[in-house]
């Protein structure tokens, strides 16, 4: 499909580019394609700027182009630390004919997925309704209007021509065709984003939440953990709620499901056990062969759960993984200013994990007569069928105590010898080629992360953690905000500005945690002033939710409302509501929570596992949920103690002085602490120890 001339013609531009292109001072940085992605600061963008595909980020040029020229947009929408992002841009993107192809017929515009969520949400759920299912790297080819007329994920170099191939054909012969389809397509898409405001509550009751729940578990994995599939995501709000849930009906089955799962987590290859920290996914039924990507979302939502599930289950193991995921996180994702960086890349040096696998011999090598013991214990598994060239990934012994009756080690000598083998593959493992990072500092993951840093504060009582989710906090909040409103990424020289619902959720969730563990009424003033915000700016109004954006020009209004690998924004909002309600006896806020819930109810008793965190909002619904107001000069170390319990339905406040906040009027006491359990305002008598409250509760 084309003609002699027009490769000449690209060949000039393309030399033109690179004489014309280059630095100031000739550099390994000279290449003979650059494109309009250089100007960007996402390193996933900058991997393909120097692609000969003419690239461009999405702007509201490109689109206006598209119009004008009258010419379909293909875009291709991923992120750094994606291996088969990586292995398309090697294979397909670098390569000039399909750069030709593209160039002539289309306006090729790049995403990083992390800097736009709203754009992958939009076009997943398009790739979802054609495919069934969908991944990364996402290639969409949209009309000029932006509808989409094809979606599928990773192709080869000769599916990619092929279909850009037919498309093309296509839209030059039949366009009214493709129009059709692509107008289907986004009906389907408008449709997922439809929910019908409600305000009857007469299913949100403890029966309904208890079918929902018997529905999910029909779809558990009894033995490995987690829900039944050839892959598993670890999805920390669902085990967040089932904890939860267990504890306040008595659920012993459920409580060992968790607690199963969570063992099985971390003794699997998916937590890394040399350098801390817990891998995206796994590639298998088992927790053992993971894809080695490390997400700050992951990590940061995982350091909360293992938190909440030491208080539950006690397992020093918990603890430990805590605090060896909190270190792996300063060393590893921290940026030097403060802010935690977003992903960590599962290549390195082109191979997929290759850091973090071993050879047999190099282990032999390493552990000298030790080694026999080191492989029973880490139960070292290959990640390839080749037993001559597999790569050995670390497991752990699931239970350290039968392990040492076992082998007949001392429970002290075994842990000597585990801290003295990671030590010696983590400084061998540091001599290797690192995987690259990706140093975008996203305000909704950092959230997450305060979050996790205070959980571990209450779990552990370690007050430098407590300090790190306050300086975390302090960063977001002078680095991530434009004029009052919150951006969504940071980075030095970056342009982004548009700050989504899941960042405003997420920081309001923070800040009230930071508001009940501190008692510095500058946080709930806050999360006060984000809650307007949102109110004001992200209001839907014909579902009562919560959009995505302030303002869309997309071909969707965006309502999240169902949980991924992180929770639903609006569903975080609706928890936020509730809180802030009690907080400020604001009985709009509370009501205002209960009927997004009740807008939700129709989905939950089938869909449960995708609905966790709005079943979190339905059990402190259908269950009490209290708020224990502390007054007094003994409050802070009183409400230490009552954080330090795991207490499943309520919020701890407290104030050594009086205070005209309206949760703690009329309740102080000169020279006297008391603790008042309270129902939305009304509280019952007030007692003046930890054990009566408890009682009380």
């Amino acid at each position: 499909m084309l003609n002699t001339s027009r490769i000449i013609k690209f060949t000039v531009f393309a030399l033109l580019l690179f004489v014309f292109g280059c630095k100031d001072t000739p550099s390994k940085n000279d290449y003979a394609y650059t494109n309009r992605l250089i100007d960007e600061t996402s390193p996933y963008l900058l991997q393909h700027a120097h692609n000969p595909v003419d690239w461009r980020p999405w702007s509201d040029s490109a689109l206006e182009e598209a119009v004008a020229a009258n010419k379909l947009l293909v875009v291709s929408i991923g992120y750094s630390s994606c291996h088969w992002c990586h292995v398309m841009e090697k294979e397909t993107f670098a390569d000039q004919d399909v750069a030709l192809l593209m160039n002539e017929h289309f306006i090729n515009i790049k995403v990083d997925r992390e800097e736009r969520p709203d754009l992958d949400h939009i076009y997943m759920t398009a790739v979802q309704l054609m495919q069934g299912s969908g991944g990364w790297p996402l290639n969409v080819i949209l009309l000029p209007n932006g509808k989409p007329v094809y979606g599928g994920t990773y192709h080869t170099n000769e599916q990619w021509k092929e279909v850009l191939d037919k498309i093309i054909n296509l839209y030059q012969t039949n366009p009214q065709k493709l129009t059709e389809y692509a107008d289907k397509i986004s009906s389907g898409i408008h449709a997922t984003n439809v929910i019908e405001p409600k305000n009857d509550d007469t299913h949100l009751t403890k029966n309904t939440l208890d079918l929902s729940v018997k529905n999910w578990q029909k779809n558990w994995d009894s033995k490995w953990g987690g829900d039944l599939g050839d892959q598993k995501f670890i999805k920390p709000h669902s085990l967040d709620f089932l904890m939860d849930y267990a504890a306040l009906t008595g659920n012993d089955t459920i409580k060992k499901h968790v607690e199963n799962t969570l063992d099985r987590i971390a003794s699997g290859g998916i937590y890394d056990h040399v350098g801390g920290g817990f891998f995206r996914y796994s590639t298998d039924p088992h927790w053992e062969v993971p894809h080695f990507e490390k997400m700050l979302y992951t990590n940061a939502q995982l350091i909360s759960l293992y938190s909440k599930a030491y208080k539950v289950y006690k397992k020093i193991r918990y603890k430990t993984i805590v605090k060896e995921t909190i270190n792996f996180l300063e060393h590893e994702m921290k940026g030097q200013n403060g802010g935690y960086h977003s992903a960590i890349d599962a290549d390195s040096k082109g191979k997929e994990g290759g850091y973090y696998q071993w050879k047999k011999e190099e282990l032999k090598l390493l552990l000298k007569e030790e080694y026999s013991l080191f492989s029973t214990y880490y139960n070292l598994g290959a990640s390839n069928s080749s037993e001559k060239e597999a790569s050995l990934i670390i497991k752990q012994s699931s239970n350290d105590s039968l392990f040492s009756i076992q082998n007949d080690i001392l429970p002290e000598k075994l842990v000597h010898l585990k801290t003295k083998w990671q030590e010696l593959l983590f400084n061998e493992r540091q001599k290797r080629v690192s995987p690259a990072i990706d140093d975008k500092v996203i305000t909704s993951w950092n959230a997450l992360l305060i979050n996790g840093f205070i959980d571990a504060y209450k779990a552990l009582g370690n007050k430098e953690y407590l300090t790190r989710a306050i300086a975390l906090y302090d960063f977001i909040d002078t680095n991530n905000t434009r004029n009052d409103f919150l951006i969504h990424t940071y980075k030095k020289g970056s342009t982004q500005q548009e700050g989504f619902i899941e960042d405003y959720a997420f920081l309001i969730d923070a800040t009230i945690n930071l508001y009940s563990i501190t008692g510095e009424k500058k946080y709930l003033d806050r999360a006060n002033n984000l809650h307007t915000t949102t109110s004001t700016h992200f209001t839907d109004s014909v579902t009562k939710m919560f959009k995505y954006t302030k303002e869309s020009k997309l071909i969707s209004t965006l309502i999240k409302v169902d949980d991924g690998v992180i929770p639903s924004p609006n569903a975080i909002m609706a928890h936020n509501l509730k809180k802030l309600g009690i907080l400020n006896y604001d009985n709009k806020l509370t009501e205002k929570s209960k009927q997004m819930l009740s807008s939700m109810a129709i989905y939950l008793t089938d869909n449960a596992k995708d609905f966790s965190k709005w079943s979190a909002l339905q059990l402190h619904t259908v269950y009490p949920f209290y708020e224990i107001v502390i007054v007094g000069e003994k409050a802070d170390s009183i409400a230490d103690i009552f954080n330090s319990h795991y207490i499943p339905n309520a919020i701890v406040v407290a104030s050594t002085q009086e205070s005209s906040l309206p949760v703690f009027k009329n309740k102080y006491i000169e020279d006297e602490t008391f603790i008042y359990v309270c129902q939305e305002g009304a509280c019952k008598l007030p007692v003046q120890s930890v054990e009566q409250a408890l009682k009380q509760l």
